[in-house]
C-alpha cells in the first residue's frame, strides 16, 4: 500500500485533513479581497482614477496635479511607518495646514486599518502558501484542492453581494462601512476639507468597485485552476 494511501486510510488524519481545508477556504477570501486592496494602495490607481470620464473638479481650487501631489502623501502615509506629523506637518503656499485636527484623527484611525488589513493580507496569503506545500508533500492534496475551490465560489458570493449593494446605493453601503471600522462621527467632513477635496464620494465608490472586480477575478481564476482535477507528483504519491 502507497504511502498516500495509508494516510487517507486513518480516519483521524482524513477528519484533521478535512479540517485543514476548511482553513484554507477561511484562508482564500481575505487573502483575494486584500491583494486586490493592496493593488489599489498605489499611485498608479490614484493616477488613472482622476483621469476617468467626468471625474468631479475641486470646486475649491485644487487642479489635478494638486490632487496627485497632495493624495500620493497621503497614501505614502498610509503605508509608512510614520506619526501623524508626517501630514500635520504640510503647509498650503499661504501657510496653512493641508490637514485640519479632525482630518488627522481621521487619518490616523485609517492608518491603523490599513496596516491591520496588511498583516491579515500576509498572514492569509503566507497560510495559503504554507498549505499549498504541506498539502502536496502531506498527501492531503484533495481536500487543499476543495478548499480552494470553496474559498473561490465563497469569495465569489460574498463579493457579488457588495458590488450590488455599492451599485444599487452607494451611500447607504459607504455609511456602514465606515461604522463598521470607525468610530461613529469621526468620519464626516466640510466638502472645503482637504480630504473631501482629493476623495470624494466618486473617488470611494469606484475603489470599491474596482476592489470588487479584481477580487472576482482572482475568485474566477481560483476556480478554474483548482476546479480541475490535479494529480500529485509521483513523488508525493510514492
Amino acid at each position: 500500500m502507497s504511502q498516500r494511501s495509508e494516510a487517507t486510510a486513518d480516519p483521524a488524519a482524513e477528519k484533521f485533513f478535512k479540517f485543514l481545508g476548511w482553513l484554507v477556504t477561511i484562508l482564500v477570501p481575505p487573502a483575494l479581497v486584500l491583494s486586490a486592496v493592496r493593488l489599489l494602495l498605489t499611485p498608479v490607481f490614484i493616477n488613472i482614477e482622476y483621469r476617468t470620464p467626468n471625474f468631479p473638479t475641486d470646486p475649491y481650487g485644487f487642479t489635478r496635479e494638486d490632487r496627485l501631489r497632495w493624495s500620493r502623501i497621503a497614501l505614502e502615509y498610509l503605508l509608512n511607518d510614520e506619526d501623524i506629523s508626517f501630514l500635520g506637518d504640510l503647509r498650503f503656499e499661504d501657510g496653512s495646514p493641508v490637514y485640519n485636527e479632525r482630518e488627522l484623527r481621521h487619518m490616523e484611525d485609517v492608518k491603523e486599518v490599513v496596516q491591520s488589513s496588511l498583516v491579515v493580507w500576509y498572514v492569509s496569503l503566507g497560510g495559503l502558501l504554507l498549505f499549498d506545500v504541506w498539502a502536496w508533500r502531506g498527501k492531503w492534496w484533495e481536500q487543499f484542492r476543495l478548499g480552494m475551490v470553496r474559498g473561490g465560489n465563497l469569495t465569489l458570493i460574498l463579493i457579488g453581494l457588495t458590488i450590488a449593494a455599492v451599485l444599487v446605493g452607494f451611500s447607504l453601503f459607504f455609511v456602514f462601512f465606515h461604522q463598521v471600522f470607525f468610530e461613529s462621527g469621526t468620519w464626516m467632513f466640510r466638502f472645503s476639507d482637504t480630504l473631501i477635496r482629493l476623495f470624494p464620494e466618486r473617488f470611494w465608490r469606484d475603489t470599491f468597485l474596482a476592489a470588487g472586480v479584481l477580487t472576482l477575478a482572482g475568485g474566477l481564476l481560483i476556480r478554474y485552476v483548482f476546479g480541475r482535477k490535479m494529480k500529485t507528483p509521483p513523488e508525493a504519491a510514492a
